[in-house]
C-alpha cells in the first residue's frame, strides 16, 4: 500500500460530500451517538460500491445508459428528500434527547441509502482501485477488497472526527434557534446542491 494511495484517499474523503453533511446533520441533532452511527452508516455504503467495483457491476453502470440513469436519478430524489427530511419541523435540525437501538439503526439506514444511490462512486472505485493493485498480484480480487476496506476506515474514520467536533459546539449552537434554523438551511440546500450535482452527472 503506498502513500500516493493514502493521500488520495484522505483528500477523498475530507472533499465535503453526502456522509459528511450527514453525519455533521445526526451529529448535531443526537450527540455522540449520532455521530458515530452516521458515520457508520455512511461508511457502509460505500461497501456496495467497493463490490461493484470489484465484481464487475460498476461495469455494467458505466456500459448502460438506462441503468446508470435509473440509478442516478434515485439517488437525486433520495437526496432531496433528505432535504425536505431536515427542513420538515419548522426550518430546524429535532434536537433528540434520548437514544435507542431502534433510532440508532434508522440512522444507520439512512446514511447508507444516502450515498448508496450514486452510481458515479462505484465507478470512481473501478477506475481508482485497480491503479494501486499489484499487477503481479496472486490474488487482485483480495487486494483491491483490502485497499477498498482502508478507504472505508479511513471514511469512518475522518467523519467520527467531524462530528465530534460538531458535538463539541452542540450545547451553543442548539441553545440558539436562529442558528439551528439556518443551519437546518444550510444542510437542506447542501442535499439539494449535491442532488443538482449528481443530476448532471455523465458517466
Amino acid at each position: 500500500m503506498s502513500l500516493e494511495f493514502l493521500l488520495i484517499c484522505l483528500i477523498v474523503v475530507i472533499t465535503p460530500g453526502t456522509g459528511m453533511i450527514y453525519t455533521l446533520v445526526c451529529s448535531l441533532s443526537r450527540g455522540w451517538s449520532g455521530s458515530f452511527f452516521g458515520a457508520l452508516g455512511s461508511t457502509l455504503s460505500i461497501v456496495p460500491h467497493i463490490a461493484a467495483a470489484v465484481f464487475g457491476l460498476a461495469a455494467v453502470l458505466h456500459a448502460s445508459a438506462m441503468a446508470f440513469q435509473l440509478v442516478k436519478y434515485a439517488g437525486v430524489a433520495y437526496l432531496l428528500f433528505m432535504a425536505w427530511k431536515v427542513l420538515k419541523d419548522h426550518s430546524a435540525i429535532v434536537v433528540e434527547g434520548k437514544t435507542d437501538n431502534r433510532r440508532n439503526l434508522e440512522v444507520i439506514f439512512h446514511g447508507i441509502l444516502a450515498s448508496l444511490l450514486n452510481p458515479k462512486l462505484s465507478i470512481f472505485f473501478l477506475a481508482f482501485l485497480p491503479q494501486f493493485v499489484d499487477v503481479n498480484a496472486v490474488n487482485p480480487i483480495s487486494q483491491m477488497i483490502g485497499l477498498g476496506t482502508v478507504f472505508m476506515g479511513m471514511t469512518f474514520v475522518v467523519f467520527v472526527l467531524v462530528g465530534s467536533a460538531a458535538v463539541l459546539v452542540r450545547d451553543e449552537i442548539i441553545s440558539r434557534p436562529p442558528i439551528m434554523t439556518w443551519l437546518a438551511r444550510l444542510f437542506a440546500g447542501s442535499f439539494v446542491a449535491l442532488g443538482a450535482k449528481l443530476a448532471f452527472a455523465e458517466r
